[in-house]
């Protein structure tokens, strides 16, 4: 999960600190439903990912017709969000405060101001130590000039280590202690400098703690296949007729070497999975003029024993939809058609074993 470790230890300190204080008024215990700021990059927007959790919908109650409302809600800001995963920093989270703003909007009108709020909660509890950087929480609290100071300076301290650890590109032992000391510092820091009564409101802000570190589903739906008219290896299908299967979907170019060193993989889990109800679906692609080409696709995917469905994706359209970037990526969808895993590259590059990893995956998804 992108939720920092250190936020379940902040919200017990700081609300075990409020049990010990004696009674206060303070002036807000709610604030405005809004989108994390954009320009606030410190802050984490976890509001997308969280409201796609089986458990933050079953802790907003959300069952029958206004589940189905909710998801027709969502279905109207994922592909927005799902696409801006491949674009700069700070243009993903301009378009991510405009999802989170469209889908308020929405849920104003599905679910009630009860729940709405309690949302809205969840998503401040995920944030951890960076929900103080927020304008609105930092007026609420009524923090201070000198208070947001000290707290900017620990969060560029923590976020300079981040960036060394990311430069590093490896498992930096040193780099890793470092980065979580400096987590804990935050916390620290916050308990040092919130007066008892900012405390006090914070907790009332917060309401009932929820886990956030554990959510199974964070992931959009699936975007739906366009169909080119062309298909090789099986009969034409779409994703909304997989619905209640797990779904195993590849983009692959059939003169791509490292695509092809996946296809035994896919050739297996259709063998081998089909009967349990797990579907295959490639997608081609094409990189070259051999690969635009519908009948060497058609050909291609005969010679290599697919008996799955491809769709022969001639102009490019759900490489598009999908926001896709890589020769060959694997995707894992799950039986209500939320993706749960992707991943870019070989299955085995290196000694890896992802194909595994997925399998497991796919184990655990029949379940549900």
């Amino acid at each position: 999960m992108l939720y920092y470790n250190t936020r379940q230890r902040l919200f017990a300190i700081l609300c075990l600190t409020t049990i010990l204080l004696p009674a206060q008024s303070f002036a807000a215990d709610t604030i405005p439903f809004e989108p994390t700021p954009a320009k606030v990059g410190s802050v984490p927007q976890n509001l997308l990912k969280l409201v796609h959790s089986p458990e933050v919908q079953k802790e907003l109650e959300l069952s029958g017709d206004q589940l189905a409302s909710f998801e027709e809600a969502l279905s109207k800001i994922d592909g927005p969000w799902w696409k801006a995963r491949i674009k700069p920093e700070s243009e993903q989270r301009t378009i991510i405060a405009a999802q989170e703003a469209l889908l308020i909007k929405l849920l104003k009108s599905t679910i009630s101001p009860a729940k709405l709020r309690r949302l809205q909660q969840i998503e401040l509890q995920s944030q951890g130590t960076r929900l103080f950087a927020r304008p609105e929480i930092a007026q609420a609290l009524g923090l201070s000039k000198s208070q947001t100071s000290r707290l900017n300076d620990v969060y560029a301290s923590t976020d300079e280590v981040a960036k060394k650890l990311h430069a590093a590109k490896s498992q930096d032992k040193t780099l890793i202690s470092d980065l979580q000391s400096a987590r804990e510092a935050e916390s620290k820091t916050i308990v040092e400098v919130l007066t008892e009564k900012q405390k006090i409101a914070f907790s009332k802000l917060m309401g009932t703690p929820f886990d956030t570190m554990k959510l199974s589903r964070i992931y959009p739906l699936a975007p739906e296949l366009i169909d080119s008219g062309h298909w090789a290896g099986a009969s034409a299908t779409n994703l909304a007729d997989q619905r209640g299967k797990v779904v195993l979907l590849h983009f692959y170019a059939f003169q791509c070497h490292n695509c092809v060193a996946n296809f035994e993989h896919y050739k297996r889990w259709h063998e081998t999975l089909s009967s349990r109800g797990v579907s295959v679906i490639g997608i081609q692609t094409p990189e070259t003029d051999a690969e635009r080409d519908v009948q060497q696709v058609q050909r291609a995917a005969k010679d290599k024993g697919f008996t799955f469905p491809v769709l022969v994706d001639v102009k490019s359209s759900n490489w598009d939809a999908w926001a896709n970037t890589m020769w060959p990526t694997v995707y894992v969808i799950d039986k209500q058609g939320y993706i749960r895993f992707w991943w870019q590259g070989e299955l085995n590059w290196e000694g890896a074993t992802v194909d595994k990893t997925i399998e497991t995956l796919v184990e655990n998804l029949l379940q549900e």
